[in-house]
């Protein structure tokens, strides 16, 4: 794995399609307070088996990369990631700032 490479933790809320193997969408709040929704096929996010009958919402990841670290003002690490699958979100933006603890390996 790239060291830039992470996991950008999310909350996979709902299942949305069921052509195969299933579709989900996913929530994240950026460092910004801002909520942006993905959506893609669930093995992207979990590892999970899910379906429209899986309790909603569950944990889940997608991998990132790492752009930029810094901290701000108010002493916040800040991290700038991009996405590449999926490759945008419903905003149309695959680029994010988000808070560093929202990130794993």
């Amino acid at each position: 794995m790239n060291p830039s490479t992470q996991n950008l933790s999310v909350q996979i809320v709902r299942f949305v399609d069921d052509r195969f193997p299933g579709w989900v969408e996913c929530e994240f709040v950026d460092a910004n307070g801002l909520r942006h929704v993905l959506k893609d096929k669930y093995p992207i996010f979990t590892t999970e088996l899910l379906d429209a009958t899986s309790s909603y919402p569950q944990l889940g990841c997608v991998s990132c990369e790492v752009l930029a670290r810094w901290q701000d003002a108010q002493g916040r690490e800040l991290v700038r990631v991009t996405i590449t699958r999926p490759t945008e979100s419903s905003e149309g933006l695959s680029e994010f700032v988000v808070a560093a603890t929202q990130l794993s390996n």
